[in-house]
């Protein structure tokens, strides 16, 4: 019977994972990744879904060579302090993570587990790693970068709505990141003649509240990515819509509910990447020793649908610049 090359590739890689997959199960039991997800299953089902697909591609194979443990954290950083705690007390072998919030925590919970995180923004200014090149310690993974693109995507805003003159940004205060990204939104905001309004959102209930604030007084918003909102996107979205609030998003799943724009990496392709880097610490190879990686492409995603709810007519010279346009 023929073997086709590529059922042949995987049976190799199978069985080169193998030799750790049983090892792990003369001691009791295999080798298991803590999934700790920032927010809810579905929300996250496109990225899990890839970070499965890559594991199979390398060979490894739940229930076979490999356990995964998945848990949801809603946005809620006191259930993600839990959910760190059990990965501990399980004695996973790695812990797998969305951002920084979930990242830092597990690093709190653990120095000796190795943790690797999806899409983590400056994860060398919020103290995750001491460096990109040289992480240290028991974290790596890939870096995001959405300070870095905070004032593209202001400036990108400004294309499609030319009269904006106020933006309002949303933000979780009690994040370090964000506090971050705000920061470089100000900036830019400064260079380009633009006010800015904020507001005090520190848990779901504040959200509502922020809008009251932002309504009739700013001509668009800014969202600093955070878990604190991924969990309530179509909340937020509707918010927005209700307020004639142009939007823009550092990742294009929030053009799925309603928002108008985002830029920033593709999050199913660092996910797939992730998995990679998983692959590499059930293997043997130490966190402190795999590099933390940057993308190397934006991508620009327009939801015309929204524009045409918005009353906003979209430049085609814009449109042909987007690498995906929602119709």
């Amino acid at each position: 019977m023929m073997i086709q090359r590529r059922e042949c590739l995987t049976l190799l890689s199978a069985a080169a994972a193998w030799p750790l997959a049983a090892r792990a199960q003369q001691a009791g039991k295999l080798p298991t990744i803590g999934f700790l997800g920032g927010t809810t299953p579905e929300l996250n089902r496109r990225f899990t879904d890839a970070f499965v697909q890559r594991l199979h591609e390398l060979g490894w194979f739940e229930g076979h060579n490999v356990a995964i443990e998945y848990r949801w954290a809603e946005g809620r950083s006191e259930r993600t302090r839990e959910i760190a705690a059990e990965f501990v007390r399980l004695k996973v072998n790695v812990i797998h993570v969305t951002g920084n919030p979930e990242a830092l925590i597990a690093k709190q919970a653990t120095s000796v587990i190795p943790i690797v995180f999806a899409v983590a923004g400056d994860p060398v200014g919020t103290g995750l790693v001491a460096s990109l090149a040289r992480p240290g310690g028991n974290v790596t993974g890939l870096s995001n970068q959405l300070t870095d693109a905070a004032g593209k995507r202001l400036e990108l805003l400004r294309e499609v709505v030319p009269s904006l003159r106020r933006i309002a940004i949303m933000a979780n205060a009690a994040s370090t990141l964000s506090a971050r990204e705000v920061a470089e939104v100000q900036v830019a905001a400064v260079t380009l003649g633009i006010e800015t309004i904020s507001a005090e959102v520190r848990q779901p209930a504040d959200i509502v509240p922020a809008f009251d604030t932002f309504r009739g007084r700013a001509d668009a918003l800014y969202l600093a990515n955070d878990a604190l909102f991924a969990a309530y996107r179509l909340h937020v979205t509707t918010l927005a819509l209700a307020a004639r609030l142009p939007t823009i998003f550092g990742a294009r799943e929030w053009l799925e509910t309603g928002g108008l724009m985002s830029f920033g990496s593709n999050f199913v392709a660092r996910f797939r990447r992730s998995a990679d880097l998983v692959d590499k610490i059930l293997r043997g190879t130490k966190p402190a020793d795999i590099p933390v990686e940057q993308p190397t492409k934006f991508d620009l995603s327009v939801n015309l649908i929204t524009a045409k709810a918005l009353g906003l007519t979209i430049p085609e010279t814009f449109l042909v610049r987007a690498d995906e346009v929602i119709e």
